[in-house]
Order: structure tokens, then C-alpha cells, then sequence
């Protein structure tokens, strides 16, 4: 699945070579999949795209917006998959979910592997929709600092009780995070997943922090992470460090042997020296 440092990489590649282009066609996809959500028919998508031109693209959260100018904005969101930029000549994929031809014979196609939207609005209305109208500040937004983050541990502390995997995980109380990313970061900050928010230290709120802006920034910085693919179809360059694959290799800072436990609906790898 996207993370906020994949879809920020798609948003500067498609300002790369995709803005300015105008669209031949828009057509949604030709592999019925009930767990990707459409806002607009067939017929919809294809009248109000035709001619449109792409605009200006960017990021927030689990979120990838697209500008179709004049006047409509392409919401892509909470997916994974690939999406990609195919030169004049190159072969159209048998399946899609999206597939947008551009004047000079370019497209670009969406396919997901689980679930996704890929909907369309008028300027303005894509701010309406769930889980991008309200969204809080991502850790790459200037106004995400440590007062913000130790504000945030405040006002959670208040509320039901969650763990450090829970802050960055569910409900996307830090947008743009999710289970992958945030092994990396509880290892870094040395967190157990289970660790309360509410038992973090000072000291702790200030190393969790960095450690999610540090990530994130890595992560971002390196195109991604390496099991997920680019606008070119290119792997990521970032490695995890606490993934299915450290699974009983030593800890690159202790040595102790990583193992994985279940928590929260998903696999955690951790160290049970460094994240005791």
C-alpha cells in the first residue's frame, strides 16, 4: 500500500511528465473490483476528462491529488498497486483500473492489487471527502512540529487509551503512515508497538518524533520504499530494516534476533532488547 513517501515521489514525477499534457481520453477500469470506489460512471468519466489538461500535483497523507484543468481535481487515494507513465508506443496493460490517454499518445493506468479510489471532483469538492476533509497535519508539513506532536500526545492522552503502534497507525491520527513505515520508526525511536502513549516519557515524545520525521524524510528522499514501484515502473530505494525479512537475522544495533509478533491486525518485527 501508498504511504505518504510514495505518493509524494508520484506527485513530483507526474509534475515532471505529466503536467501540461492534455487528455485524449479518460476511461475507468476494464477489471471489475468491488473494493476500488469510483464517483462517476463510465460515460461521466469520459465526457468530463476529455480535453481537460493536468495540472499541478500533489500530496497529503494517503492521498494523491491530480488537477484536470479547468476545473476538476482526480483523487487518488488509500491504494496500492502501481501507477504509471507509459510513453507513446509502449503496451497498454490488459488490466487497469484507471486509464488516461493524453494527446501525443502517452497514458497513464492505475492497477491495484487490493483496494482504492479513484474518483473524480469539481475544484473545490475533493476537500469534502472522507478522510481528506478534516485531515490533521502530515509529518512533512512545516506546521508538524514538536509542540504540534507533543500537543497531539496530549490531547490523545485524554481520550481511549492507544499504544505507539495505534498513534501511528490507526484512524491516520498522523496522516500518511501506516503499518510498514512505522516498524522502521518504532525501532528507530525503540518503541515496542504495544508501549502506551500515555507512559511516554519527555525524553521519548522527543525520539519518537524525530523519528517519524527522520523516516518519513529518508524514506521520502529515496523514492520510496524498495516493494513499492514509481511512475517509471522503478522500485524504491529504501530498505526497512524491520520487515518480514529481518525475521530471526541479528539486530543491526544490538544483535539480539528480530522476531515477529501480531498486534493490532498486522505483523510487528521487533527487537526484544532494543523495544523491550
Amino acid at each position: 500500500m501508498f504511504e505518504l513517501p510514495e505518493f509524494m515521489t508520484l506527485a513530483r514525477q507526474m509534475n515532471d511528465s505529466l503536467k501540461a499534457k492534455t487528455v485524449q481520453r479518460g476511461q475507468l477500469g476494464n477489471s471489475p473490483q468491488k473494493f476500488v470506489w469510483y464517483n462517476r460512471t463510465h460515460e461521466e468519466f469520459d465526457r468530463l476528462t476529455k480535453g481537460k489538461t493536468v495540472g499541478e500535483a500533489y500530496a497529503r497523507g494517503k492521498w494523491l491529488f491530480v488537477p484536470l484543468e479547468p476545473g476538476y481535481v482526480l483523487l487518488l487515494g488509500e491504494c496500492g498497486g502501481k501507477a504509471l507513465y507509459h510513453p507513446s508506443g509502449t503496451k497498454v496493460p490488459k488490466k487497469y483500473h484507471l486509464y488516461i490517454t493524453f494527446e501525443n499518445d502517452s497514458f497513464f493506468t492505475v492497477t491495484t492489487q487490493m483496494w482504492g479510489a479513484m474518483e473524480l471532483y469539481e475544484k473545490g469538492e475533493e476537500q469534502g471527502r472522507k478522510y481528506v476533509e478534516g485531515m490533521r497535519t502530515t509529518p512533512i508539513e512545516p506546521e508538524f512540529t514538536f509542540a504540534y506532536f507533543s500537543e497531539l500526545i496530549d490531547e490523545l492522552i485524554d481520550g481511549k487509551k492507544r499504544s505507539a503502534k495505534a498513534l501511528l497507525t490507526q484512524d491516520q491520527i498522523i496522516p500518511g503512515l501506516g503499518n510498514a513505515i512505522a516498524q522502521d520508526i518504532l525501532f528507530k525511536a525503540h518503541l515496542h508497538p504495544r508501549h502506551m502513549v500515555a507512559d511516554l516519557t519527555a525524553d521519548q515524545r522527543q525520539v519518537l518524533y524525530h523519528a517519524i520525521t527522520d523516516t518519513v524524510g529518508e524514506v521520502t528522499e529515496m523514492g520510496g520504499r524498495y516493494d513499492e514501484y514509481d511512475l517509471y515502473n522503478n522500485p524504491g530505494g529504501y530498505i526497512r530494516k524491520m520487515d518480514k525479512n529481518a525475521v530471526g537475522r541479528p539486530c543491526p544495533e544490538c544483535g539480539v534476533t528480530i522476531e515477529k509478533i501480531q498486534y493490532l491486525g498486522g505483523a510487528c518485527y521487533v527487537c526484544p532488547n532494543c523495544q523491550k
